[in-house]
């Protein structure tokens, strides 16, 4: 028995291998699937719309060849705006919690995950009130005329005017329109809006005399529902309005009458939430001869210009 062994191992050595070795097989390294990382949670408060999520991924045996961001959870569905990429921006939240996943997939197949929270908080509100009074408000215009007659008064007018009356034998209606900034303004968060007008003791149309005229002389605050270019208007392209919480000014029998804190609440919220085209004042009946006549931004003493109060 001890002949045959070393007679296989030297039979072994002459044809270049060892018999023993032939017993043994190499173990092939082990697979692991990637690390993820989906990056930190994040907060935000309404209106901002928006958070960049950015994760990335790890493979000790192999190379990341696909990212793939999902929404878990959330109150709706946000738009993610490139779910193929390990950084992408996602918009479209709504307040609530939302849960998002990144998937990341190797040479192998093999997927790892992980997940981030994103808390989306309601706009903050804000107690302090808002007084917007701009001086020389470029967003003003005082259309006067006819769909055949023209003399409408724009660049800076000194007065804003609802009226009927006549030029030179024409009868005019006058309407005037103008526009608050209220981009810093959140439609939610208003609980009071007020407009405040005054009389023109100069009045530049109408009598010329008294800024109040007629017996028919009540007029409509409107909210201007198309847009309008200051710049390049005429009365036959004056925007329209929606008659929608109008607010109707009673008429008045006196000569000059200053109008503090209209309510305006609805028409402001109206405007945050359709587009803001400011206000238009009219006559309810445009009839010869009724006027009221206000300052405009651009009158010389400034604590009679349009002002637009705003509380929370």
């Amino acid at each position: 028995m001890k002949t045959r062994k070393l007679f296989a191992a030297a039979l072994g050595l002459v044809l270049g291998f060892s018999f023993f070795s032939c017993q043994k097989t190499a173990t092939p390294p082990s697979r692991k699937p990637p690390v993820v990382t989906a990056g930190l949670s994040q907060t935000i408060s309404l209106p901002t719309d928006s958070v960049t999520l950015s994760g990335y991924a790890t493979d000790s045996s192999s190379t990341i060849v696909a990212y793939l961001w999902s929404q878990v959870s959330g109150p709706n569905a946000a738009f993610i705006q490139d779910d193929g990429s390990k950084t992408t921006v996602v918009t479209g939240f709504v307040p609530g919690t939302y849960i998002f996943q990144l998937e990341a997939t190797d040479t192998f197949g093999l997927t790892g995950v992980d997940t981030m929270e994103v808390i989306v908080n309601s706009p903050a509100k804000n107690t302090n009130p808002v007084m917007l009074a701009p001086v020389h408000n470029l967003y003003e215009y005082t259309y006067i005329g006819n769909p055949t007659y023209d003399n409408s008064e724009g660049e800076y007018p000194k007065e804003l005017d609802a009226a009927t009356w006549t030029i030179n034998g024409v009868q005019v209606e006058v309407r005037a329109v103008f526009k608050f900034d209220l981009s810093t303004l959140s439609n939610t968060n208003i609980g009071k809006a007020q407009l405040s007008l005054y009389s023109n003791p100069t009045p530049g149309n109408g009598n010329l005399v008294t800024p109040n005229y007629g017996t028919t002389n009540q007029f409509y605050i409107q909210r201007v529902s198309s847009s309008w270019d200051p710049a390049n208007t005429t009365w036959n392209t004056q925007p329209t309005v929606d008659t929608t919480d109008e607010v109707l000014i009673p008429q008045t029998n006196l000569s000059s009458l200053d109008l503090p804190n209209i309510d305006v609440t609805q028409l402001v919220k109206d405007m945050l939430a359709n587009g803001n085209n400011g206000f238009e004042i009219r006559l309810q009946n445009e009839q010869i001869y009724n006027s009221r006549i206000f300052c405009s931004s651009s009158y010389s003493d400034t604590t009679k210009i349009p002002t637009l109060y705003i509380t929370y």
